[in-house]
């Protein structure tokens, strides 16, 4: 690249959408501005003591002019860029395999069914050690990601270590298109009350989530919890197909307000005869950010629902991608975002670690506004929720989690290679093998934790030389009753019936189940 790359890239930044008509007097500061950047870089490029990475440079100078906007205006570089694209389209390609780094483990959770890997028979539990030869130890997971995602069709080699194998398996595997579902799990959770989870919101969420509430309906739902939390957001038209199953036609969902006028618009629900006379409790806490806050905003400013869990994030900017190249872009908050009843729930961001590391609201008088029905919310400072429910976690079961241990042990269990597992017969073995014999123990449609589980996992934990203090595993048995129930419970069901086992057990889920009469109560 020519030294005028950093001048060149901040022009098409600052006049990516058409330099505006500007005086005499605006015209001469604008060049002079080029001019001094041009100058700039032609410094650097001639008298620096090694050769500068102008390209690095110039998306550096970007990076660091957003900074002084707002915390949601950032460049994306090409890795940024491809994950972004991948993200909204719903799709990726690579090997098709759900991995977590575990200390220095690379391990697949599961193979993505009917994927490149499911089909080459890798299994949950398998560590990727290598990839293309090098060592998976000292790499993230994103980096792996990186590593085994890329063009469609191209190949990649990775290396197995599985337990009970003299030698890893080398494999290579063509790299294909792979759904990225952001609609993962939908299920009822106990009679009629039906339950969905929204990881993010890309182009196929809307499409996802009509499928998911038809097929539950066929099941008998009469009510839905819908879950959002930890959900940080994305493209905005989904959430607004996601509140439209809900909302009468002609229902404001949110509006868009910015300084340049062309930006302004309001989202209307564009739909009668779905989902608007069911009962909904929709979860949140601090990790739902954005679309998820427009979806929460529009259920509760129109008392659709009740909103239950902890105050979410705040972020109530609204950004356009502009691009820079054809595998670069500037996202640019271009607006704010108001919730039907008029509030602005974006978080005071002046100061950017509070904003960053406290995820609270902050602590002085905040904009109050009224639902359909006069009920007071609160802006500038998050969604608010009806119920407050605080999920809380110790650092000792975190820990664990961490290690692996759970997962390791449940995957361990369930091929018979802990002592308590040799009495079980799991539902796989049971079918079609007569009756069982004496002194097994079968398992029917649930696995419960009891207190012999408990004994044998401490003992695992023990043996393998994981983390383990006596009075922290006693104090958080609880917590890993309910780890140990999800993973077991994905190993011999799947990772959705995992899920559910996991949730059942949920103070929050809990507490939703217990409102879901009030949050009726509003829809008369």
């Amino acid at each position: 690249m020519k030294r005028k790359t950093i001048a060149l890239l901040l022009f098409i930044l600052l006049f990516a959408a058409g330099r505006p008509r500007l005086g005499a007097r605006d015209d001469e500061i604008w060049d002079q501005s080029l001019e001094k950047l041009s100058a700039m870089a032609a410094l650097v490029d001639q008298n620096y003591f090694q050769p500068v990475e102008t390209n690095k440079m110039a998306q550096e100078s970007i990076k660091g002019m957003l900074q002084t906007l707002d915390p949601h205006s950032y460049f994306l570089d090409p890795d940024g860029f491809s994950r972004m694209f991948e993200e909204q389209k719903g799709k990726y390609f690579g090997i098709g395999t759900q991995i977590q780094k575990q200390e220095d483990r690379l391990v697949v959770i599961a193979p993505i069914e009917g994927g490149p890997c499911w089909r080459l028979g890798v299994l949950p539990g398998d560590v990727i050690s290598h990839i293309n030869g090098e060592s998976t130890k000292p790499i993230t997971s994103q980096d792996a990601l990186d590593k085994l995602r890329g063009p469609k069709g191209s190949k990649v080699n990775i290396t197995i270590a599985r337990a009970g194998l003299d030698k890893p398996l080398e494999l290579t595997i063509t790299r294909e298109e792979i759904p990225l579902f952001s609609v993962p799990y939908a299920f009822l959770l106990e009679g009629d009350v039906g339950y969905i989870f929204i990881r993010n919101f890309a182009e196929t969420t809307g499409d996802e989530f009509k499928e998911k509430l038809d097929g539950l309906v066929k099941q008998g739902m009469k009510s839905l919890v819908l879950d959002l939390r930890g959900n940080p957001g994305g493209a905005l038209i989904p959430s607004i197909e996601v509140v439209d199953e809900f909302l009468p036609k002609g229902d404001l969902v949110v509006s868009v307000r910015g300084r340049n006028r062309i930006y302004d618009r309001e989202y209307r629900a564009q739909a009668n005869n779905q989902y608007e006379k069911m009962p909904v409790v929709v979860l949140i806490n601090q990790g739902s950010a954005s679309a998820s806050e427009i979806v929460a905003g529009a259920i509760m400013d129109h008392d659709r629902g009740l909103v239950l869990g902890e105050d979410s994030w705040g972020k109530g900017l609204v950004q356009t991608m502009f691009p820079v190249a054809s595998n670069m872009a500037v996202a640019l908050t271009i607006a704010k975002y108001y919730t039907p009843s008029g509030r602005c729930i974006q978080r005071d961001y002046s100061r950017l670690d509070d904003y960053l590391l406290d995820k609270v609201a902050a602590d002085k008088p905040r904009e109050v506004k009224f639902t359909s029905k006069g009920r007071k919310v609160l802006g500038e400072g998050g969604i608010t929720p009806d119920i407050e429910v605080k999920a809380t976690i110790r650092g000792y079961t975190v820990e664990l989690r961490a290690q692996g241990a759970y997962f390791t042990y449940a995957r361990k269990f369930f091929t018979h290679q802990t002592p308590l597992s040799q009495k079980f017969v799991f539902p796989q073995e049971a079918a079609g093998s007569g009756p069982v014999p004496a002194g097994k123990i079968q398992i029917g449609k649930v696995f419960v934790a009891d207190a012999a589980v408990l004994s044998d996992f401490r003992d695992y934990v023990q043996a393998n030389k994981l983390a383990f203090e006596a009075e922290a595993f006693k104090m958080c048995e609880p917590e890993i009753k309910r780890e140990l129930e999800r993973e077991v419970a994905s190993a011999v069901w799947g990772l959705e019936l995992g899920w559910r086992a996991f949730e059942l057990s949920d103070v929050v889920i809990r507490k939703a189940l217990e409102a879901m009469p009030d949050s009726a109560k509003l829809l008369n």
